[in-house]
């Protein structure tokens, strides 16, 4: 079935949206969960059921495969709860207010179905094919890729991968009766990725229907075909390739080497075609050699894209020029809730941001630069800690123990109070001046704990939180969110998407192009800033390629604007001055031996 809508609500940190489909996907509206805090899924299952009266059972973190079953026990929760309302709103007779009369009030204008219902009169039932017709919204769930974290026995061994983190959510998602997509963050993770060619409702039957989809959140083109491949090569076809700003976006920031999010549709709208005949000829060859169905034709594909788009002749531009069949709409919603978790507390900073309030931070231990809000309680909490020389976290979830290695042969989170201490220990032995010491300092003590930060929230709005849940929430918005000042419904926010009203604050909003763009150039010179006196040729052929790549982007909007997108003046003068800073831009020489 087609989608009612050509929006989507994006997964956002791990709680905001957790539970978004329970609110609203019966009315239509698809969005993404994460599935990263299998605990926070239990707990949620737990709350949801004493709200229905139907039995708990619970999975303990003893359990045999307990990550994966508390997944898939809360995803079928979730389906189930969806189902019941949607088949409800069915039987519901046409009254303003109620949930049928706001799903199609929901709906475009243009849409088929809202025209046929504006026909019908208050207090009649829908007819059958009216109701046939009917769809809810998709119920996607989110795996980061590389938050993939290895478990131990007793001993210290290493488990099997299949017990990692990521693996497990993989399992447990596929186990769940949601038919639906599985969305891949975060690059590709070829172990992970070759774990989904062992279950059989992620390949086509004999129909070409998959009963499970795979969603790949990709930087760009050349990133598309060449993970499409990988997995074609598995037997698995791509349904969407999910295109996301590198920048402009919220939560962590997978920035590219200057390629901006208009040349890489271009890329997308003109290679479609390519990309779609190059992985179905790969996908028949692999399934015929798993003795699976081979479909004749290729599978259907769509491209959607996300990343701060804020206005409805942005959204209308993205489907008609570059053919997306979806618009990913995230920080906006983060005032809206009726659809996500926000805390009061939180929600308020989130109104009075301005531009200066949302920034690019080092706070993720992960190691990725993560878009944040200044001032939100997670850090104010770990920064009034680190004053009275507390500095790092407990660690209560340890979600984030992935990569390093220094002082532990198990690997350590670094917002930790293990790492924090011991890394603390070894600059204080370097004897450095002042100024270098807390300049070093700072940088170890900004980590943030997102495992607790992130999942707070949800915790917070059905009064379940504990005590190793702490207090402080940490919120990742983009920068969008300082155009947006109002608490809205979702029929308001809607609206607004469709243009049947505007939401804007009266803080000039540049194009969603020319707000990364920028975003881009303060990137680059941030980068040339903290680079030493020495650099390899292959780091220096690297700014080259970055600062080329931000010129041909910016030759690419010139066109553009001046062509396609009506009332471009002020763009196109924004284009003009980031043209000549960029052409200003000096990169640093080679150093001869």
């Amino acid at each position: 079935m087609t989608k009612s809508h050509n929006f989507h609500i994006p997964v956002m940190g791990v709680s905001f949206t957790v539970d978004t489909p329970v609110k609203i996907a019966h009315l239509g509206v698809s969005s993404v969960m994460s599935i990263g805090d299998d605990l926070l899924a239990e707990r949620l299952r737990k709350y949801y059921s004493e709200q229905l009266g139907i039995e708990y059972i619970e999975i303990g973190r003893k359990a045999e495969d307990c990550r994966a079953k508390r997944i898939t026990a809360y995803l079928d929760l979730v389906y189930d709860m969806v189902q019941s309302k949607f088949q409800g709103i069915k039987e519901l007779p046409i009254e303003e207010g109620n949930d049928l009369s706001k799903y199609f009030n929901l709906l475009p204008d243009a849409s088929d179905l809202k025209q046929q219902f504006n026909k019908l009169k208050p207090g009649d039932f829908l007819p059958q094919d009216l109701k046939n017709d009917m769809i809810p919204g998709e119920l996607e769930v989110n795996i980061m890729t590389k938050l993939d974290r290895q478990h131990y026995d007793k001993e210290g061994n290493e488990l099997p991968h299949i017990h990692n983190d990521a693996h497990s959510g993989l399992r447990g998602y596929a186990n769940s009766k949601l038919n639906s997509g599985l969305v891949l963050s975060a690059g590709l993770n070829p172990r992970l990725y070759s774990y989904i060619s062992h279950f059989d409702n992620f390949f086509p039957d004999e129909n070409g229907f998959l009963d499970k989809q795979i969603i790949l959140k990709v930087s760009d083109y050349r990133s598309a075909l060449v993970q499409g491949k990988f997995l074609a090569k598995k037997g698995i076809w791509v349904s969407e390739y999910r295109i996301e700003s590198g920048l402009n976006c919220g939560g962590h920031a997978f920035a590219t080497d200057g390629i901006l999010a208009g040349p890489i549709l271009e890329d997308f709208k003109n290679n479609r075609q390519e990309l779609i005949d190059n992985v179905h000829e790969v996908l028949g060859g692999a399934l015929e050699g798993l003795d699976k169905p081979v479909p004749s034709e290729p599978l259907p594909l769509k491209v959607t894209y996300q990343g701060g788009v804020g206005t409805s002749e942005e959204h209308q531009f993205l489907v008609n020029h570059y053919n997306v069949d979806s618009v990913g709409w995230a920080t906006p919603f983060l005032l809206v809730p009726e659809a996500v978790n926000v805390d009061e507390e939180t929600q308020q900073l989130l109104q009075n941001a301005e531009e200066k309030d949302l920034y690019l931070s080092a706070t993720s231990p992960i190691g990725v630069p993560f878009n944040t809000l200044r001032g939100n309680s997670k850090d104010v909490l770990k920064e009034k800690a680190t004053q009275e020389g507390k500095p790092g976290s407990t660690c209560p979830r340890q979600y984030l123990k992935l990569f390093n290695t220094e002082f532990t042969e198990q690997p350590i989170c670094l917002s930790s109070k293990q790492y924090q201490k011991l890394k603390i220990e070894e600059l204080d032995k370097k004897n450095l001046p002042d100024l270098e010491y807390q300049k070093a300092y700072n940088k170890i003590t900004e980590k943030t704990c997102l495992c607790t930060g992130l999942v707070i929230t949800a915790y917070k709005a059905y009064d379940i939180v504990t005590r190793p849940d702490g207090k402080g929430v940490a919120v990742c918005p983009g920068p969008n969110m300082a155009y947006f000042s109002k608490v809205s419904t979702l029929q308001q926010m809607v609206d607004h998407i469709y243009g049947r009203t505007n939401l804007l604050n009266d803080i000039y909003r540049p194009h969603v192009f020319v707000k990364e763009l920028g975003m881009y150039i303060d990137y680059f010179q941030k980068e040339l800033g903290e680079i030493s006196e020495e650099i390899n040729g292959k780091a220096l052929k690297r700014l080259n390629n970055f600062k080329s790549n931000l010129l041909g982007g910016i030759e690419y909007y010139q066109e553009l604007f001046n062509e396609a997108i009506v009332n471009s003046e002020n763009a196109l003068n924004e284009i003009k001055a980031y043209h000549k800073e960029v052409l200003n831009i000096q990169l640093p020489e080679l150093k001869k031996a």
